[in-house]
């Protein structure tokens, strides 16, 4: 059985930060977030290869993964020749399947028992199995109706108070039957939201719904990839290094230096190779990636900063994301919501 992962947007809302980091790369702590949507799908003893569906920066990403083999699973890149959209991306990456193939969209973080979509697919020998998860503002999101037997009636893109109906959005995983794909043109950008799963609508295909209503997150937005570290800190997700670490959940490395008089409040996460000068701070919800150094009283506090980063004496980082190689000057102040990308450099005394 193959798995195609679709990972070739730009990330367009997590920018300034993707424009030298493809997003299915962003660092999740210390780890490239492709590697925790391929750890879901090992968990599926039947899922031999991996089909990784790219088109921005697609050696940035092969670099990190090459063909698999150190992850015990085989991978395989298909590079779109322009953006063909989800259905089209879908189409070129897996024409030539003969099995069900499962879909992935390349911005969800879940930890749904894929097994049992699976089986829920083959049961009802449907065409295409989507999974849905409710959410508390239908509003703004696209909706998917279903009967009474679980089965697709309709979508509704971002309606109105009066048309809801459901709070069931696209939770953006699928498992789909390749002769389907026929439908889809050939080299032309097709959706497979408002097109592909329509015309199983309208032709009366077997189009199953499996509801999922634990964790499942987008880390398209700098809010929702400030919230995934959290929800990893206070276990709501599972994984590694907090997956098994009793409360607060600090996470420092053996090669960082934390110099006497520094401070260290978790939950939070200190890299290899970082340097926590005397005085600084570095509060809950911290992420401080490798090399970077904090020197004498800056306070970094539910602030993400990337790898190879200086906060200067005396700077405040809250809530903000810094990309790799800033410069953060003496008594800098960054706050709420700040998104700095890679190499930017802050002057002294910069408010922003």
């Amino acid at each position: 059985m193959k798995a195609i992962l679709l990972a070739g947007g730009k990330g367009t809302r997590l920018r300034p930060l993707t424009i030298h980091t493809p997003k299915p790369i962003v660092p999740i702590f210390d780890r490239a977030f492709l590697h925790y949507q391929i750890d879901l799908l090992k968990q599926v003893p039947e899922i031999d290869e991996i089909v990784l569906s790219l088109n921005y920066q697609p050696r940035r990403i092969e670099e990190i993964f090459g063909d698999g083999s150190a992850l015990d699973i085989r991978i395989r890149y298909v590079v779109e020749p322009a953006p063909l959209g989800t259905a089209g991306a879908v189409k070129y990456a897996g024409d030539n399947l003969t099995g069900s193939v499962v879909v992935f969209n390349g911005d969800v973080l879940t930890q749904i028992d894929l097994g049992s979509v699976i089986r829920l697919h083959r049961e009802r020998r449907a065409k295409a199995t989507i999974v849905l998860t409710p959410v508390e503002n239908p509003s703004a999101y696209g909706l998917v109706e279903t009967d009474a037997d679980g089965n697709v009636a309709r979508f509704l893109e971002k309606p109105r108070p009066d048309e809801i109906t459901t709070n069931h959005i696209n939770a953006g995983i699928y498992v789909l039957e390749p002769d389907t794909f026929d439908r889809i043109p050939s080299a032309v950008p097709w959706s497979i939201e408002r097109s592909y799963f329509p015309s199983l609508v309208e032709r009366g295909e077997t189009f199953v719904a499996y509801v999922y209503n634990g964790y499942w997150i987008d880390i398209g937005t700098p809010d929702k990839y400030l919230q995934v570290h959290r929800d990893i800190m206070d276990g709501r997700f599972a994984a590694p290094p907090f997956a098994n670490m009793p409360p607060p959940r600090a996470s420092v490395s053996p090669d960082a230096r934390v110099e006497d008089g520094a401070t260290i409040e978790g939950p939070c996460f200190i890299d290899a190779g970082v340097v926590v000068k005397g005085g600084a701070r570095i509060g809950p919800y911290s992420v401080i990636g490798r090399q970077t150094q904090i020197d004498e009283r800056a306070t970094i506090e539910g602030a993400i900063v990337w790898p190879n980063c200086r906060v200067s004496e005396e700077a405040v980082v809250r809530n903000a994301i810094l990309g790799r190689h800033c410069h953060l000057g003496r008594s800098v102040t960054l706050d709420r919501g700040a998104v700095l990308g890679d190499k930017t450099t802050l002057t002294d005394y910069t408010r922003a």
